[in-house]
């Protein structure tokens, strides 16, 4: 995996007779500056944009914080990474770190950029709400999406297992069939049907009432006992780092780009875009809260969700799965 270091800058001494002074200072401060590895979830993207911002503009260095990005990928099992204590932080899933917690993974989540998730579903423009759906369609379902997002929409709507066909992450079947729907995320697969010439819908799970948070910020629960100080340095920072992203992208896309060559500026432009139009970082309890935040409730309703669609246990302790105690009164207000 490559990766994105952050280093503490020399600093010139004022007068050349502080110089040993000067020297001692630097010293401290390089001390200071504290090493975190950051997990992402997938290769860098506009959707990552916070994280890589925080480091381009160096408000990680600021927080006293030496940050390295690794990227993620198809292959990467990011919680089996943080669990062996080879990333300090991941960027996670509400299913997934309760899931961890019920199978004994002492995982926990921090913060939440996205205060909602970002999947959704596109379709052809005869299908007016995810309900047009038990209408015939065909549904296209990733792996992953069969024990996160397809069991709430099948309840919801009665669909059926009959329905749903594997996803490949190649967009063909999908433009080449009238009565085909696909997951997909607003600034991704829109953007490639978009490209194609395709007229298409897209309705986000969310709107509908899927529960679960984006873009969250996981770690171990250990780290969080024995250095709280360190992950709320970061949580700040990355959140932070979101509202300079949203504010003046360029400084993170050019490390997007670095990190991920397949990156261009049209799609980064149009991830941005659909980043402020869906409001995923600050719309929900963001709006008054600050980015990052999270609530009791909306846990609670993921964790009744995964109970009733029988994907978690019900004795399992879900409260362990995140802490507010990190967003509470961050109020980084958009």
């Amino acid at each position: 995996m490559k990766s994105i270091p952050v280093r503490q800058p020399a600093r010139r001494a004022a007068l050349a007779f502080c110089l040993v002074t000067a020297f001692g200072a630097m010293a401290g401060n390089a001390a200071a500056a504290d090493k975190v590895t950051f997990l992402t979830s997938w290769y860098a993207q506009a959707e990552h944009g916070g994280f890589y911002q925080a480091v381009a503009e160096g408000i990680y260095r600021k927080r006293g914080l030496d940050v390295t990005i690794r990227m993620g990928g198809p292959q990467v099992n990011g919680m089996q990474l943080l669990a062996s204590g080879q990333a300090d932080f991941f960027m996670g899933y509400d299913l997934q770190v309760l899931k961890s917690v019920e199978q004994g993974i002492p995982a926990t989540t921090v913060a939440a950029s996205f205060q909602t998730d970002a999947q959704g579903m596109m379709t052809h423009t005869d299908v007016k709400g995810l309900a047009g759906l038990k209408n015939g369609k065909t549904v296209l379902v990733s792996t992953s999406g069969r024990t996160t997002w397809w069991p709430w929409l099948k309840a919801k709507y009665g669909l059926t297992e009959a329905q749903g066909r594997p996803y490949t992450f190649n967009l063909q079947p999908f433009l080449a069939d009238p009565d085909f729907a696909q997951q997909a995320y607003p600034s991704s697969e829109l953007f490639q049907a978009a490209k194609a010439g395709a007229k298409t819908n897209f309705y986000l799970f969310a709107n509908d009432g899927y529960p679960p948070y984006g873009t969250t910020v996981v770690a171990m629960q250990k780290l969080v006992r024995e250095k709280p100080e360190l992950v709320a340095r970061f949580v700040r920072a990355s959140m932070e780092g979101w509202k300079s992203y949203l504010a003046n992208p360029a400084p993170a896309n050019a490390l997007i780009k670095q990190e991920n060559p397949n990156m261009k500026d049209d799609q980064l432009a149009y991830a941005v875009g659909k980043l402020k139009e869906y409001a995923f970082v600050t719309g929900g309890d963001a709006a008054t809260q600050g980015i990052g935040t999270m609530t009791d409730a909306r846990w609670r309703r993921t964790y009744d969700f995964m109970v009733s669609a029988g994907l978690l246990k019900k004795e399992t302790d879900w409260k362990q799965a995140y802490t507010t105690q990190f967003v509470r009164d961050l109020k980084v207000l958009p």
